[in-house]
């Protein structure tokens, strides 16, 4: 007899299908725990504890904070479902904050957001869910997953201004067709007006904004406590490569920054370049921040090859809007990538995502890193 497929496409009732939800205590997640168990799955709801801020109970605008894990509880206990805290700190330190903090001294701009992604919570956390034999690892990103003759692909989320695909672009075959996004194909204010009905009290919480472990937005202290040498003078030059400067650290700049040059000059100066090696910052006029040949390292498909033969679109910041390119694939899981127009401030340690249009929406390719 054959079975129809459940809400999240599993050829089982929901009553018989067993999801992990990661739980990280905001209103994304927690209000997919609550539809899942509402719809009759079999629901356990995983948060990760991925570093010590020594602030567990202080207000927090980072994800993953000592209040997020006590929030995640509560929704776990007011919708009756067991919860697994996971203790990853060490994962997370060397998996995301060692390579987020190489990354600024080698003069490029990480997204760690993609590396927690890409390691602890999708390679650990799709492991722990395989061994509590989970049909699925669901969670509150909003993107869509669309199911169909061959796999499963991944779609922007209908909510343009939410989408979160740019930092799933590292996400393997194989977790794509584990992995299930419920929140694909709703805005943010359905989200919370469910959360309501289910009366979480998560409902209303403030959506994170800083990097988990990065309050505030300084990132430059958390460099310093892991690396207290690298704050290194240095030159500031122009494209001619005359001194007319000094830095106090290029861990300070960010391609295409203009704050903080402190440099005199008749119009204002941006950030071009960041030489690691030699310990300099090129600036030069806004004019000369357009670019547009990229080549990427670390390439990561999701399509097969024959989709670049036409042109496709690339976006290479995470709130860029979309561009036309051609990308051409080299052997060495590199790409070199050819905009139609110059992009102003394109830099290396950010990623380029691969999307191409089709009736069901805009469909994710691949990616990699920009490596200049």
């Amino acid at each position: 007899m054959n079975k129809e497929l459940n809400s999240i496409g599993i050829n089982k009732k929901a009553s018989d299908t067993t999801v992990v939800v990661a739980m990280s205590g905001g209103v994304d997640s927690s209000t997919v725990a609550g539809m899942l168990k509402k719809q009759g799955y079999k629901v356990i709801g995983i948060t990760l504890k991925l570093y010590d801020d020594g602030k567990e109970v202080a207000d927090s605008k980072q994800c993953c904070s000592g209040r997020d894990i006590m929030d995640a509880k509560r929704v776990a206990h007011k919708l009756d479902i067991d919860h697994k805290i996971l203790y990853y700190q060490n994962k997370f330190k060397q998996g995301v904050i060692d390579n987020f903090v190489e990354s600024y001294l080698n003069g490029e701009t990480p997204i760690p957001c993609v590396q927690c992604n890409q390691t602890v919570k999708f390679k650990d956390l799709f492991e722990v869910s395989k061994e509590l034999n989970a049909d699925a690892l669901v969670t509150g990103h909003y993107v869509k997953s669309i199911t169909s003759n061959d796999g499963t692909n991944m779609y922007r989320a209908i909510d343009e201004n939410r989408d979160q695909s740019y930092f799933l672009f590292n996400t393997t075959r194989d977790q794509l067709n584990y992995l299930r996004f419920p929140l694909g194909g709703l805005l943010k204010d359905e989200t919370r007006e469910i959360a309501k009905q289910l009366n979480l009290n998560v409902a209303d919480k403030p959506d994170s904004q800083d990097i988990c472990f990065v309050p505030n937005g300084d990132y430059a202290t958390v460099i310093q406590k892991f690396r207290p040498d690298s704050f290194q003078k240095g030159n500031i030059k122009d494209l001619d490569g005359k001194v007319i400067g000094v830095h106090d650290g290029i861990i300070n700049f960010t391609i295409g920054q203009r704050k903080g040059i402190k440099v005199s000059n008749k119009e204002a100066l941006y950030v071009l370049k960041i030489d690691a090696d030699k310990n300099e910052i090129i600036v030069g006029s806004k004019e000369n921040l357009g670019k547009q040949n990229i080549i990427l390292k670390n390439l990561n498909l999701l399509v097969d090859k024959k989709e670049f033969e036409n042109d496709v679109l690339v976006k290479v910041r995470s709130t860029g809007k979309l561009l036309d390119a051609k990308v051409i694939l080299n052997d060495q899981n590199n790409a070199n990538v050819k905009l139609k127009v110059q992009e102003e401030g394109i830099s290396p340690g950010q990623a380029c995502v691969f999307y191409s249009r089709d009736k069901l929406g805009y469909k994710v390719l691949g990616g990699g890193w920009i490596k200049e």
